[in-house]
């Protein structure tokens, strides 16, 4: 597909969507791709790098190889991805430490607004997509009420830490960041980040690219085969996935082994009833906000089609 210097910038500012999506534990870079329209692209430009490639390198060079990968696609995209995470982790440190409620208000307007797009483009409900659905949105809630493990500092600790957490991350609905928290890596990966660790960003990315390069190719497979039973899951895992961007929330504590309270886990509670200013008209505001958002990128995608 042969695309402008303009288009591809649209793709890399879309990839800086997508990382800043994924940097927030409890909002999917892979919501963002599909809402975007580059998800099935995506999964088949990943799909495309295996073993015949390789022939194709060793047999027509690198600038066949790079066209059989869709790699200006790719390129722009990762682009886009890696700066986003690397500028915006410090931003969204701070927001998630400073104002929790109103990060997580526009992003829960945002992800609403999703399950509406993503159910949209079901062509024909049927009992098994109904089914589908609430089973995918009971195990991502289940997910959501986990409680983290505790942090490991090894490097295949990161290595399978990047592995799994990428799998979600492609899934629209499943946090590849709140995965990242259950498994104890959130808090070292951003300090990685953070500090340029380059050792455990190197055994992060290794994962991830073995994780993206196995996981693609099964959900490439699906959307082949079961597309409208795919679509149904993937709106069941975003709904179920509400209940860990809920803006308010209630932080339970507990004694560690040195007898130091530490917060252990976070409960959805009613903004009427949380304790402190809930800032409630700006969170509306927010919400409505990332609603609106991607009301408005389903409009320009309609129109350019």
């Amino acid at each position: 597909m042969k695309r402008s210097v303009k288009e591809y910038l649209v793709i890399g500012l879309k990839g800086m969507a997508m990382g800043a999506a994924d940097v927030v534990p409890g909002v999917s870079g892979g919501t963002i791709a599909f809402i975007s329209g580059i998800y099935e692209e995506l999964l088949n430009s990943i799909s495309a790098i295996d073993f015949k490639l390789l022939e194709t390198l060793k047999s027509n060079g690198i600038k066949a190889a790079w066209k059989q990968v869709n790699g200006p696609f790719l390129g722009s995209l990762f682009v886009g991805i890696f700066i986003s995470i690397v500028s915006l982790a410090k931003v969204i440190k701070w927001l998630l430490e400073n104002e929790p409620i109103l990060l997580w208000s526009f992003f829960f307007g945002l992800v609403l607004a999703s399950i509406i797009y993503i159910a949209k483009q079901i062509s024909k409900w049927s009992f098994i997509s109904f089914l589908v659905l609430f089973l995918g949105a009971l195990l991502a809630y289940y997910i959501t009420t986990l409680n983290p493990l505790v942090e490991n500092s090894s490097t295949l600790f990161f290595f399978l830490s990047g592995a799994i957490a990428i799998c979600a991350m492609i899934l629209p609905g499943i946090s590849g960041a709140f995965i990242l928290v259950l498994l104890g890596a959130y808090k070292p990966i951003l300090a990685a980040v953070n500090n340029r660790d380059f050792v455990v960003i190197a055994a992060v990315g290794l994962g991830a690219i073995v994780g993206l390069l196995t996981f693609s190719r099964a959900l490439k497979w699906l959307f082949a085969h079961y597309k409208n039973i795919t679509l149904a899951a993937l709106t069941g895992f975003i709904i179920g996935s509400l209940n860990k961007i809920w803006p308010w929330k209630e932080t339970i504590w507990r004694m560690n082994s040195h007898q130091v309270e530490v917060p252990f886990k976070q409960e959805s509670i009613s903004p009427f009833s949380f304790d402190g200013n809930p800032q409630f008209l700006y969170t509306i505001i927010l919400a409505i906000v990332g609603f609106s958002l991607i009301l408005l990128l389903e409009k320009l995608a309609v129109k350019k089609e």
